[in-house]
């Protein structure tokens, strides 16, 4: 009873209470992986109608951005081209071209601000850095500001909040906040709390984790670590120029680019007595663009056009190894793989360089077929969705030198 009563403290914001009773958010979430090109009309055109249509009010938030007003002025000219009357909010600590958290914050209690946003029918959070928007939008004492409370009004009436990087970070309750640019020293080293992570605004609830950037980047190892110490079993991590559609039901579609990642800890272990980083039995899936996914009942369904993989016809049957599992992009192409083989297994490596921190600890995924995995396919576009295949993952040592000359 308790766990349920924060879920719903989380998914409606602070300020959520009519009475005795809890008011849930009756609108939709767009989270966008980061670098949402202008000419992603699917992308655009779905914030535009969640948010009432053509003529809809969209308030841009450049909170986060470096140069917000060039952010801005680009983010309202591509909802305006696509049929929003989008509108610039003034809220940002880099409006004079230095980090100025007080005056942000200051504008983001000004009532007039805060009365145009709760009326608008959606809200856009640029990209750039996430803690900007979260001490921004906070005061000093971690209560919202009048800003925050009008968009968590929007929400909960039946707008959209929509967000592109930082924007998509701050959508759950635990956020990246200033971790290391390449994954692995989280992997060596831990997560800090505090540092590495920090609280996010936490619009999809306090049960789901999410991350940007994630096949681009190969992000999605950073995540285990960070909902290991948070407790959450339950990842969700967007590619670039796609977005993830969050409807009040739970349920997500992934629309644009290419697809996401879940990553399921609900039946994971790890074991205590190694002192490395190490899970077992987690579930790892690949969403692609067109296919949905429920939050709360775990359920996926294939997009349109969407068939199983017969493996009769499979095209890969040597084993599948990767020597750089963290690579742009190659957990999803290993797990296209794997699910066009007749293999039941595939594996990858990640190491960091000679000369770095401990070059010889590196760590071992392993990726599984189970018997509630599945694949499916649409062979005119080759393309791949991939649910819960088993994923393991082990601290090993990586012999020195890496390699000779002959």
């Amino acid at each position: 009873m308790l766990k349920r009563l924060c879920v719903v403290l989380a998914l409606a914001g602070a300020s959520a209470w009519v009475g005795a009773a809890p008011v849930e958010p009756k609108g939709s979430l767009v989270i966008i992986g980061g670098g949402l090109r202008a000419n992603n009309a699917e992308v655009w055109e779905r914030i535009v109608a969640l948010a009432g249509g053509k003529g809809a009010r969209i308030a841009v938030l450049p909170t986060a951005a470096e140069n917000p007003a060039k952010e801005a002025e680009l983010t309202v000219a591509a909802l305006k081209r696509y049929g929003a009357r989008a509108f610039v909010v003034p809220v940002a600590p880099r409006l004079a071209g230095k980090d100025d958290v007080a005056s942000a914050r200051k504008s983001a209690d000004d009532p007039t601000l805060a009365d145009a946003v709760r009326k608008a029918g959606g809200v856009f959070f640029t990209g750039g850095d996430q803690a900007r928007i979260t001490a921004s939008l906070r005061r000093a004492d971690g209560s919202n500001s009048a800003l925050l409370d009008a968009v968590w009004t929007l929400y909960r009436r039946g707008g959209v909040i929509a967000g592109t990087s930082a924007g998509a970070a701050v959508m759950s309750s635990t956020m990246f906040n200033d971790p290391p640019l390449e994954v692995m020293p989280l992997l060596k080293n831990g997560v800090v709390d505090g540092k590495d992570i920090a609280p996010g605004l936490g619009f999809i609830g306090n049960d789901v984790f999410v991350d940007q950037h994630l096949l681009a980047r190969g992000r999605f190892a950073r995540m285990l670590p960070a909902m290991l110490v948070k407790g959450y079993t339950l990842g969700l991590g967007i590619d670039e120029n796609t977005a993830a559609i969050v409807g009040p039901a739970r349920d997500v579609t992934v629309i644009g680019y290419r697809g996401a990642l879940v990553l399921d800890l609900a039946d994971a272990t790890t074991d205590k007595a190694q002192p490395r980083f190490n899970v077992s039995n987690a579930r790892i899936s690949y969403v692609d663009s067109g296919d949905r996914f429920n939050l709360a009942s775990r359920t996926y369904v294939p997009g349109p056009g969407k068939e199983p993989v017969d493996r009769r016809y499979v095209e890969h049957r040597a084993p599948i190894f990767y020597t750089d599992i963290l690579g742009n992009t190659a957990v999803a192409d290993l797990l296209e793989k794997l699910a066009d083989s007749d293999l039941q297994r595939a594996v990858g490596v990640a190491f960091e360089g000679p000369d770095s921190v401990a070059p010889d600890r590196g760590f071992e995924f392993t990726f599984t077929r189970v018997p509630d995995s599945a694949t499916y396919v649409t062979n005119r576009e080759d393309a791949y969705s991939v649910y819960r295949i088993r994923m393991d993952v082990r601290p090993v040592r990586v012999h020195q030198p890496f390699y000779t000359a002959e």
